[in-house]
């Protein structure tokens, strides 16, 4: 594994991780909907906010160290839910789920892993929180939320914004599936890769583990997909939330969150914690970047339960960002996903030092020494704008 102290922000783990992976799922993690203008909006939008430099402070013991929901981090940074982790790095959401371990945040594993609920309990010490999709099939739903209980996964992350997909060009252009097809195209690509394919080649772990085998409809890799793509529900409502609740009897956060009238309803209905996110701009093209609607959601709803936000974050300057406009903590996943395609569980670890350092030096820089300090007096300027009749 090649030194990865040589990389210095998200953006060089980024370059590195095209180099190493294939197409296909390097740009599954590079993307968004339609044209994309969410996607970029959710990382340009950042720039459009400047910090307050404060000078003359004692800077001895700063801390980043805080909670989410309940739970003591390192610094206020989970990794969030991504799709197909395991197809940037072999056994990916392992990798990262220890990395994350290691690094004392949240690991959020996906019900689209390739990797089970049961793979990273088995291979991980402490528990890591479980991210759910409603599908039409309930039975289903029900087991897999106990699965997520029985390996005492601590929150459930509900993800409300992907009823129906939103349609990403790389994805249809590039024949995107796991495991890929065996075409003389992709593997005169993947001899480039050889890292990438010893890798694929040494686990068992190539598709989507968490429904395979524990769908009685998914009895092949082409049945397993028909069953996925009919399965979203369509139905979905604010009304789910009290049964899985219920059902999983732990705290349930929301995800999804995009408008102050949706987090009203979440946190009317049961919801313990929402999350500003617009699935990285992988959903409703157009819509606005999550830096953008923060200070929305958070006079909303702020005030009565926590406030997180995912979708666009690429340094620790970033985060702190989102912290001033009011959340109570951050998810990463590209910067997560361009890591483990760097270099495994190693590059996920190097993804969360430089977020890391970032925060720890910004805030100094801000005059600020714990991190649960930052708050509006931090910002310089915010040309951000709200929305009419806001």
């Amino acid at each position: 594994m090649a030194n990865l102290d040589k990389y210095l922000t998200i953006e060089d783990l980024m370059k590195a991780a095209k180099r190493r992976v294939p197409k296909m799922f390097f740009d599954y993690a590079d993307s968004g909907s339609w044209s994309e203008s969410t996607y970029r909006d959710n990382t340009t939008d950042f720039e459009k906010i400047k910090l307050r430099q404060r000078v003359a402070v004692n800077l001895e013991n700063r801390n980043l160290a805080t909670t989410m929901i309940g739970q003591s981090v390192s610094m206020p940074v989970a990794i969030a839910p991504v799709g197909s982790t395991g197809m940037q790095s072999a056994d990916g959401e392992i990798k990262a789920a220890r990395a994350a371990e290691k690094f004392g945040i949240p690991f959020t594993l996906l019900t689209m892993a390739i990797c089970s609920i049961e793979d990273v309990a088995e291979n991980t010490s402490k528990p890591f929180w479980f991210q759910l999709y409603v599908m039409r099939d309930k039975p289903f739903i029900e087991r897999l939320i106990d699965r997520a209980k029985a390996a005492k996964c601590p929150v459930l992350v509900l993800t409300m914004d992907l009823q129906i997909l939103g349609q990403r060009h790389k994805d249809i252009r590039n024949g995107l599936k796991a495991p890929p097809p065996i075409t003389p195209k992709f593997l005169f690509e993947i001899a480039t890769k050889p890292a990438w394919a010893f890798g694929m080649l040494g686990t068992k772990r190539r598709t989507f583990r968490n429904i395979a085998g524990h769908v009685t409809e998914a009895v092949d890799l082409a049945s397993l997909s028909q069953w996925t793509a009919t399965q979203f529900d369509l139905t979905l409502n604010w009304k789910d939330i009290a049964w899985i609740k219920k059902r999983f009897g732990g705290p349930v956060i929301v995800k999804g969150i995009l408008d102050a009238e949706d987090a009203r309803l979440a946190v009317e209905n049961g919801a313990d914690g929402v999350i500003v996110s617009n699935h990285g701009g992988r959903q409703l093209d157009s819509a606005p970047s999550t830096i953008r609607v923060l200070p929305e959601i958070v006079d909303a709803v702020g005030n009565r339960t926590e406030v997180l936000m995912d979708s666009g974050i690429r340094s620790g300057q970033d985060v702190l960002k989102a912290l001033a406009l009011g959340a109570k903590g951050t998810f990463v996943g590209r910067a997560m996903a361009f890591g483990l395609g760097a270099g495994g569980e190693a590059g996920v670890t190097r993804a969360l030092q430089i977020i890391n350092k970032e925060m720890d030096v910004t805030m100094a820089l801000m005059g600020e020494r714990d991190v649960k300090n930052i708050g509006l007096h931090n910002i310089y300027s915010n040309d951000l704008l709200k929305r009419q009749g806001y």
